[in-house]
């Protein structure tokens, strides 16, 4: 049966949300920028609703966000972003990749990083002692320059005690709050009291670093070869992180969750709530329910791959990890390269924030 035209709705009747026209001579600054964004469409729009779930999430005084970062962040100069959301009391803990961690900190004993010269076959760039990393280049001898500051610091630490990721990276932001003044993610958390969570730990340079350190130290004891590979001279437990950041989240009143990427930081921050509720069934303790209020992630794997990069808050929903739309969980996912849509949100956000007017 064919329609009648009186049977079409009206938008405007039925309470939709018009969009408008992107009108640059309207636009002074970031903030502007990205509230228009918010009334066009596709990427656009979302990036400008991420600016407005982070502004409720920032403007929430119960809410304690936890940032999430993976992918090569620090090599891609984006680390000071990370700084910036710590000095600015943004973010309460920081779980993030230890190859993330371990650029940055060779940034951070003012090393630099090179742009890669596409000329240049890989065959050649290993021979010169370059590491590439997509479009950009890590030389060997910052590794190995890392690696003797990260020695110095183990050699210094109490033998005894059991040490964690965060145990660690606190150790080596004290170091570098020490010895420069040259903002960076460890030194930047340590001198505000933010904790930084490796999960994986072992999957990083740091890893290989503290794994090295014992073998040396099982050589120098005397024993041998390929033995000393399984030497555990420090004690070293990753759960101390678990309950570490399980208190934590079990502390806030609200929970919110910045994201860059995905992978292990994002997944190991998020099933802190599963976690806590199988403890409260299983184990028959009394826990308050936690999930996360908000989110907000940058990230330009989409949910269809599969990948754990491309799950969606939606999805973490039904895992108990969110609280749902329907119950008054904000949420937005911005598909984009975070080098070019986090420096934009962040901005605008803080332009925001500093006007004091809330959306």
């Amino acid at each position: 049966m064919r329609r009648k035209h009186e049977d079409f709705h009206d938008g405007a009747k039925d309470g939709l949300t018009p969009l408008e026209p992107l009108d640059l001579k309207k636009i002074e600054d970031f903030d502007q920028l990205l509230r228009a964004m918010g009334q066009t469409a596709f990427g656009g729009r979302n990036l400008g609703e991420a600016a407005d779930v982070l502004e409720a999430m920032l403007r929430d005084p119960d809410c304690t966000v936890i940032g999430t970062f993976s992918g090569a962040m620090s090599v891609a100069k984006m680390g000071l972003l990370i700084c910036e959301m710590i000095d600015r009391g943004w973010l309460k803990a920081v779980i993030t990749t230890g190859a993330l961690v371990a650029h940055g900190f060779i940034e951070t004993l003012g090393r630099a990083h090179y742009k890669y010269p596409e000329n240049v076959s890989d065959r050649t760039l290993f021979q010169q002692g370059y590491n590439r990393i997509y479009d950009t280049l890590e030389m060997e001898a910052n590794l190995d320059y890392a690696e003797d500051v990260f020695r110095a610091v183990l050699e210094k630490l109490d033998q005894d005690q059991v040490w964690s990721s965060a145990g660690l990276c606190r150790e080596l932001g004290k170091y570098l709050a020490e010895h420069t003044d040259a903002p960076g993610i460890l030194r930047n958390a340590y001198l505000k009291g933010v904790p930084v969570f490796i999960p994986a730990f072992t999957d990083s340079e740091l890893g290989l670093d503290l794994a090295g350190y014992m073998v040396r130290q099982a050589l120098a004891a005397g024993q041998e070869f390929p033995a000393a590979l399984g030497a555990l001279s420090l004690k070293f437990n990753p759960f101390v992180d678990l309950g570490a950041y399980a208190q934590q989240a079990l502390a806030a009143k609200k929970l919110g969750i910045f994201t860059i990427g995905g992978g292990v930081p994002r997944n190991w921050a998020q099933q802190v709530a599963p976690y806590l509720e199988l403890l409260s069934t299983r184990l028959q303790i009394e826990l308050p329910e936690v999930r996360f209020h908000y989110g907000v992630r940058i990230c330009p794997e989409p949910a269809h791959w599969g990948g754990l990069s491309g799950c969606t808050f939606k999805e973490g929903v039904s895992w108990g990890k969110f609280v749902s739309p329907e119950d008054g969980g904000r949420f937005a996912e911005v598909l984009c390269d975070a080098t070019i849509a986090w420096p934009l949100l962040l901005k605008g956000v803080s332009q925001r924030l500093e006007k004091g007017r809330p959306k």
